[in-house]
């Protein structure tokens, strides 16, 4: 006998009176916050906010990725029906989460949006919330994590890509290959306390800058467990952010991207991982790089939703969400 859904309501993003909990509406139709979750300014009470950066002006290769938050939100409708396999809990049982919306900058003065996510992060950790971004290209990963070192110090870093995203740069240019590169120099991340996972892209006159360095044929050789245990025990128990690029994925898997490498990993290998850090507990992360213009059938966007979704899970983890017996 099919389940009766917990509510046959419409348009939960602005008619939800509660910030926990799911609720189920028709998955092509209301209005598309990330997983339903309630849009509002409001931080009071929140755990989590869900933002956007539609920003792609730091590209190198092909744009579209000011319309990566927009097709996340679209494609995490159809996974908003509450317990996420295979966690067997609803991560909104634990977590209280909203939908931010989108940070906003003018699009005539680029050289001011950096500061400008930055600024709107920190409204966000000021009060206490952790954030979720969707991007938006790689760049904004910087100003994002700006806001989390001025709360927290240098933090440590677990990057998932297929770039290490630390080409020279002296700084004054925006570009998603050089962030990484600057917030070590700036003191931004601890690079000891930082590990970049599924790595296959390479330059002349690459230094490590004290990373740890997890290619990717090395990351298909081993177990998932095996790669996470190397994730927590370089990160260790301080301050961590989670950024996952989404052209750490394979094209097959993830073709809706700027800068897509072959060889990458498949969604289920970087959601095995993902499953597998549980006792990280995230200060912030986001999911960057999705470019709509250059998918297919939804597969990236969809993808990026599930990965986002499962951060939820692992974060609601750490604040002692456990399957039902």
């Amino acid at each position: 006998m099919a389940t009766k859904p917990k509510s046959h309501g419409i348009d939960a993003a602005f008619t939800r009176s509660v910030l926990k909990g799911s609720q189920i509406e028709p998955s092509y139709s209301g209005a598309l916050s990330f997983m339903r979750r309630k849009y509002t300014k409001d931080l009071v009470g929140a755990d989590i906010a869900i933002t956007g950066v539609p920003f792609d002006l730091s590209v190198s290769n092909r744009p579209g990725t000011r319309f990566g938050p927009e097709a996340i939100r679209k494609a995490s409708a159809q996974h908003a029906w509450g317990p996420v396999w295979p966690w067997r809990f609803d991560p909104f049982d634990t977590l209280a989460a909203i939908d931010y919306g989108d940070c906003v900058f003018d699009w005539g003065a680029p050289q001011d949006a950096p500061l400008a996510i930055e600024r709107h992060i920190s409204e966000v950790i000021s009060t206490g919330t952790a954030s979720l971004v969707l991007g938006g290209d790689h760049f904004i990963t910087y100003p994002v994590l700006k806001a989390y070192a001025a709360k927290f110090g240098p933090i440590g870093l677990v990057q998932f890509d297929a770039h290490r995203d630390v080409e020279p740069d002296e700084g004054g240019r925006m570009d998603h290959g050089t962030m990484f590169n600057l917030a070590v120099r700036e003191g931004i991340i601890d690079p000891q306390r930082t590990v970049q996972v599924g790595i296959r892209t390479c330059f002349d006159g690459e230094e490590t800058y004290g990373m740890t360095i997890m290619y990717a044929d090395a990351v298909h050789a081993a177990p998932a467990e095996e790669i996470a245990a190397t994730i927590l025990s370089t990160v260790g128990d301080g301050p961590t952010y989670l950024t996952f690029d989404i052209d750490c994925l394979d094209p097959s898997t993830a073709p809706g991207t700027g800068t897509p490498v072959p060889g990458g990993l498949t969604s289920y290998e970087a959601l095995a991982i993902i499953r597998a850090l549980k006792g990280l507990d995230p200060v912030g992360m986001d999911v960057v790089e999705v470019s709509p213009p250059f998918d297919h059938a939804e597969m990236t966007s969809n993808a990026a939703a599930m990965i986002a979704a499962e951060l939820l899970c692992l974060k609601a983890w750490a604040r002692g969400a456990r399957a039902a017996s």
